[in-house]
């Protein structure tokens, strides 16, 4: 083998180990004792017999928090592609009155903190009686979310030759067919990168879960997993434990979408 493709190897090697080590070290001290955890020399490999802190953690709450956040990620996930798809299609396609303005104010949106809007919405959301909710969150994801993965679906429009939307308006195909069964097909490698995007926003979210979740049957996974930390002290091994499931989950459906990404790649190539 040329010594080329040795040190490709290994570049790849490593930066998979700098990508893969944190969460192996958090698997590690998941399953190491208190007295090991402290010392200047800790256990490099887990010890499967203190498996128990696992079984601890999923008698609690921690699998509702994680189904809480399966189902906001999951919701924010299909309301932004149902409202992200013809909102692009119209920019991309259409002119109108306003267009301009509208595309700065999608882009003004993604330029303000979350901290900024947190008393505001706090406010609408009580008026409308959507506090300590999971739509709830899952609006306010989306309202997030939804701007970047608009931009993204308007430049994958906009790479679609129009031509092929001319000979289907010429075949009888309406406004709503041309969208449905001829760009959506063609975008799909892009639906499913922005799928991706909001999901792990979603499944990430902090603050706006903290501050419009009151019962604490209803908190994301990532509220639960933060109110282990206490001012005296931390089951440093629990928390770790429960960050090991509440990052399988969003690992696996990144393997997911990964496939039909590539998948979808191949047929854009295809259909071009």
């Amino acid at each position: 083998m040329p010594w080329g493709r040795y040190l490709r190897v290994l570049a790849v090697l490593a930066v998979l180990g700098i990508a893969v080590f944190p969460l192996y070290w958090m698997f590690v001290t998941s399953l190491t004792t208190d007295r090991e955890l402290f010392t200047s020399s800790p256990r490099l490999f887990p010890d499967f017999s203190l498996t128990g802190t696992y079984s601890e953690a999923l008698t609690g709450p921690v699998p509702r928090w994680l189904l809480n956040s399966f189902l906001i990620a999951a919701g924010t996930c299909l309301v932004t592609l149902a409202l992200a798809i013809p909102f692009a299609y119209g920019l991309s396609r259409f002119r109108f009155r306003g267009k301009v303005a509208l595309v700065i104010g999608l882009f003004v949106t993604q330029m303000l903190p979350e901290s900024l809007l947190v008393v505001p919405l706090f406010a609408i959301f009580r008026t409308f009686g959507l506090l300590d909710s999971l739509h709830g969150l899952v609006l306010v994801d989306t309202a997030f979310v939804l701007p970047i993965v608009v931009f993204v679906l308007k430049g994958a429009i906009d790479g679609i030759p129009r031509e092929i939307e001319e000979a289907a308006r010429v075949d009888g195909c309406r406004p709503l067919g041309i969208l449905t069964r001829i760009n959506v097909p063609l975008i799909a490698p892009s639906l499913a990168a922005t799928a991706v995007i909001a999901f792990f926003s979603a499944w990430n979210e902090y603050v706006f879960a903290l501050t419009f979740i009151f019962d604490r049957g209803l908190q994301p996974a990532s509220v639960g997993l933060a109110s282990f930390i206490g001012e005296l002290s931390t089951p440093t091994q629990t928390v770790m434990a429960v960050a090991v499931m509440y990052t399988l989950p969003a690992v696996a459906f990144y393997l997911i979408a990964q496939r039909y990404i590539v998948t979808g790649m191949t047929a854009g190539s295809v259909k071009g």
